[in-house]
């Protein structure tokens, strides 16, 4: 039966980094943090009486004051400690909880499971817990219910149920039965989302991850622990990256969640960023996107977007009564 469960929708995992623009959104919207403000990373720290700190901590030190992007850029832990100690414990959970962790996420796929997070107690009295979820450990969610997290802030703040059936539909386009799925709930505004993406931006311009040229991609690398039974497995990590594109409109959320990947090079940004990317320059390839800048241009002097690839390919528009759809040849 494990050949056909999917992983995506039904397994529980840590989503470290990848969850990292969730917190600065929750900051942000809570009133709590502004998009030009700087934090301070000392690169480790002790939260009764556990050691927490940065992964590169050992190479690189504390980096002092840090804008917003740079936390996301250096994936910074206690940045993101910083960032989520400005909210109370209290505060923090109910925006955990108002986001749908704790609960089973509403979708028309089946067996999905219950997120997890700690209580509210535990919260409150043991400051390690909001310390490790700001860089998304100690919580669990699927791959799915991040892709729903992260299509909020793709889709200007709307918490929207994933689903992949729309409905039963006749021979004349008749709808007779359409599934049963929550209306959306705007959670984070416009102004917040728009910022978030362009932190996610500067993550994509400054590493050269996940880069396909053209375009304006959001991303986010993340490298966890791997947890199973309450207990971190030693030397197992689960890599991941997200995508959001274009920034400038958003449209499509790409994950990549990679399973204890072997060898020592075995990251977020050199296992899952690469999946990524192709999964892109074929989205770019099969629905025509025209990039929002020119690569290149034809001889009529129109830009001309990417294959799967990256050659230029130009994105044609059939036109007629009305516009029939794009194709990219």
């Amino acid at each position: 039966m494990g050949l056909f469960r999917n992983w995506a929708a039904t397994d529980l995992y840590e989503p470290g980094s990848t969850f990292k623009p969730i917190n600065v959104a929750i900051a942000l919207e809570s009133g709590k943090l502004s998009p030009n403000d700087y934090i301070y990373d000392e690169g480790q720290l002790v939260i009764s009486e556990h050691v927490v700190q940065n992964h590169d901590f050992s190479a690189a030190g504390g980096r002092g004051s840090l804008s917003l992007p740079q936390v996301m850029q250096y994936s910074s832990n206690i940045g993101m400690v910083h960032i989520v100690e400005k909210l109370t414990p209290g505060n923090y959970h109910s925006w955990l909880e108002k986001l749908g962790l704790g609960k089973t996420l509403a979708t028309d796929l089946p067996s999905p499971p219950m997120s997890e997070l700690k209580s509210l107690e535990k919260f409150e009295t043991s400051p390690i817990e909001p310390a490790t979820a700001a860089f998304g450990q100690g919580l669990s969610i699927t791959p799915l219910q991040l892709a729903q997290l992260h299509g909020a802030l793709a889709n200007g703040g709307k918490l929207v149920s994933p689903h992949v059936v729309d409905g039963l539909v006749d021979s004349k386009g008749n709808f007779h039965w359409r599934p049963n799925l929550p209306e959306p709930r705007q959670i984070f505004s416009k102004q917040t989302t728009q910022a978030v993406l362009e932190m996610m931006e500067s993550v994509v311009t400054e590493s050269n991850v996940s880069v396909v040229p053209g375009y304006r991609i959001g991303g986010k690398t993340g490298t966890a622990q791997k947890a199973e039974n309450g207990v971190y497995v030693a030397g197992a990590r689960i890599t991941s990256f997200v995508g959001i594109l274009p920034v400038q409109d958003p449209r499509y959320v790409v994950i990549a969640v990679v399973d204890e990947p072997q060898g020592s090079d075995a990251y977020g940004s050199t296992v899952a960023a690469p999946v990524v990317q192709e999964i892109i320059k074929s989205l770019v390839s099969t629905l025509g996107l025209p990039p929002t800048e020119p690569v290149a241009l034809d001889d009529q002097g129109q830009p001309i977007a990417l294959d799967a690839q990256g050659n230029p390919i130009t994105a044609t528009v059939e036109t007629g009564p009305a516009v029939q759809g794009i194709w990219a040849h």
